[in-house]
């Protein structure tokens, strides 16, 4: 491991955090001056700007020879546990959040896109602070190391070892030849959604600040609100335009939910890419699948007094859930059991590869099934030879190999973070899907982690514990896992 070139890229990161916190710094002062934030802001800049200097001075000049996928994997693990660090620091100066504990695990479930909160009411916070709450999703949604290489020409150097390290799915798409050029067509996407659901949210009735945080949280697939009720706030408070404001983020949600590459080549004209996606089609089937079925089991429950509302909520929280945003505008907790364990079982799927969502993915979801199937088979035709393709693609053994093992890993670290956080002596249900609510980057789970409640109650080994499981599953598991091996830091 080449120590100095790992200081430098962190450094770098470190600073282009630094210089957003010097954006909020001025949108505190200059239209939340009365909340009294920017000084906490600024003293976050601050810190921020210093530590990142000294990275790259010690660290010094980075060469291409000099990065290798040692120092890609341990930029990637360490960036997000430090970038998480210093996106702490605004929660915590300004005093919104007392405790440090409290305040990085807010961090860490927003960078990561999770969602859960230790806050019982955030309509408490500063305006600014939920803005950096909410934008903690954004940034990392599509990536941090991601944008980083689409803005950072020095962190192009190695890039592609970066890339590949932290882009959610089995084997990234490279739509460029450059990976830094990859990057920018992604954020640009990105980006161009993101002013798309903004202004369709702000042109329905809903003031500026708070479709600035519902865009974020819903494009990030994060579910940061800055209302107690999340989107069900509209709903309760009786608002004309509710329905709008959950259809708009209906449809985002599950768009955030898909591989950014097929919006690429949609905006580029071809727009038959999701129809020709075996993917896709697998994602959209399971949707209208899952909310086919909750609408069977809440109409039959008599909850809800119309097929309407039940077509509505079902909806809402089943695109809310496989999409990892965990948004909500019903208590989910208090629905009959099949529909409310169909939920879990879409938190492990996840979004597609390639999105802002969290989960297994449902990519390797369908290798697997299909993997299932031609064992089955080999079983009748022992001598028949078989492979695994998606349309005109084979999947390569190798590629197989890895999707298997992801999920073998992904469901042994499962049931040992239920062993370890069964420690805490909660009930069985709360303990099983608080864990799989941050390891997949949920948010919300059942019990005492629902919709309506939050996870401030829990010890503070609890939430480092469950800090751990949310950036160990946005990095899909390898990256972090390899920096616990000793022989990625000898040379």
């Amino acid at each position: 491991m080449n120590f100095r070139v790992l200081s430098t890229l962190l450094g770098l990161l470190i600073g282009i955090l630094a210089f957003f916190l010097l954006i909020f710094t001025f949108a505190a002062y200059f239209f939340y001056f009365s909340e009294d934030q920017a000084g906490a802001f600024f003293e976050s800049f601050i810190y921020t700007t210093i530590s990142a200097i000294v990275f790259i001075l010690w660290g010094g000049k980075v060469s291409e020879e000099n990065v290798t996928f040692r120092e890609g994997f341990a930029v990637v693990g360490l960036g997000w546990i430090v970038i998480a660090l210093f996106g702490a620091l605004p929660f915590y100066l300004t005093g919104d959040i007392p405790s440090f504990t409290d305040a990085y695990f807010e961090s860490m479930s927003g960078y990561t896109t999770t969602g859960s909160s230790i806050l019982s009411s955030v309509e408490q916070l500063g305006h600014t602070v939920l803005l950096w709450r909410s934008f903690s999703h954004w940034l990392g949604g599509m990536g941090f190391i991601v944008l980083s290489l689409a803005i950072l020409p020095a962190l192009g150097i190695g890039g592609m070892q970066l890339y590949k390290a932290e882009v959610p799915g089995p084997s990234p798409d490279k739509l460029m030849p450059r990976v830094g050029q990859t990057a920018r067509i992604l954020y640009m996407v990105y980006s161009l959604l993101t002013i798309v659901q903004f202004v369709f949210l702000w042109a329905g009735g809903m003031n500026i600040f708070e479709s600035l945080c519902h865009t974020f949280g819903t494009m990030g697939t994060g579910g940061f609100s800055p209302l107690d009720g999340s989107v069900g706030k509209y709903t309760s408070a009786a608002n004309t335009s509710a329905l709008y404001f959950e259809i708009i983020i209906i449809i985002f949600m599950f768009i955030a939910g898909a591989n950014f590459s097929l919006h690429y080549r949609a905006m580029k004209g071809d727009w038959k890419v999701y129809l020709r996606d075996a993917e896709f089609r697998f994602y959209l089937g399971i949707v209208l699948i899952a909310i086919f079925t909750i609408c069977l089991d809440l109409y039959n429950s008599s909850l809800y007094g119309s097929m309407g509302e039940v077509i509505r909520h079902s909806t809402f929280s089943v695109v809310s859930i496989i999409t990892t945003t965990g948004y909500g505008t019903e208590d989910f907790n208090l629905w009959p059991n099949y529909s409310r364990f169909l939920l879990v079982f879409l938190m492990f799927i996840g979004g597609m590869a390639g999105s802002t969502g969290g989960g297994i993915k449902v990519l390797r979801i369908m290798t697997i099934m299909k993997e299932a199937v031609y064992e089955i088979s080999h079983i009748i035709h022992p001598k028949k030879v078989y492979s695994i393709r998606f349309g005109k693609t084979y999947i390569p053994r190798d590629v197989l190999t890895s999707m298997n093992m992801y999920v073998i890993v992904f469901l042994f670290l499962y049931g040992l973070g239920i062993l370890i956080l069964s420690t805490t002596g909660y009930d069985f249900e709360t303990v099983a899907t608080m864990v799989v609510a941050c390891f997949a980057n949920i948010g919300p789970g059942l019990g005492k982690v629902g919709p309506t409640e939050n996870y401030g109650f829990l010890p503070d080994y609890a939430k480092w514990v469950l800090s751990y499981l949310m950036v160990l599953g946005r990095l899909e598991l390898f990256p972090l896992l390899v920096l616990s091996l000793p022989g990625i830091w000898t040379k």
